[in-house]
């Protein structure tokens, strides 16, 4: 899958949520939607979603699917980004780079 299907599975704050929610290891659905106001079926709806975009994956143990972050494709997005804010040819740094630091400085 490409960036599109990233950028778009990570527009929906529901599944940056979910995102969120992973970070701190492997769940289920069940213990997913423990943290949300909504059905199951849009809980599994959205975890789809983040599949699709491989921005998660699944494993099954027993009766249980269990689901995890998966951090390549988050490293390959870092990467990316970082490009775009390497040095131009001349030595100068973006134009919004400066900002930023002019900002937290």
């Amino acid at each position: 899958m490409g960036f599109e299907n990233t950028f778009s599975a990570i527009a929906d704050p529901v599944r940056r949520e979910i995102l969120s929610v992973l970070k701190n290891g492997k769940l289920s659905a069940g213990e997913i939607s423990s943290h949300f106001d909504m059905t199951g079926a849009a809980i599994s709806y959205h975890l789809n979603i983040l599949k699709k975009a491989d921005l998660i994956s699944e494993s099954r143990y027993k009766n249980f699917i269990y689901y995890e972050l998966n951090t390549t494709v988050l490293d390959e997005i870092i990467l990316w980004i970082e490009d775009l804010k390497e040095k131009s040819n001349d030595g100068m740094e973006n134009k919004a780079v400066q900002k930023i630091r002019k900002e937290h400085c």
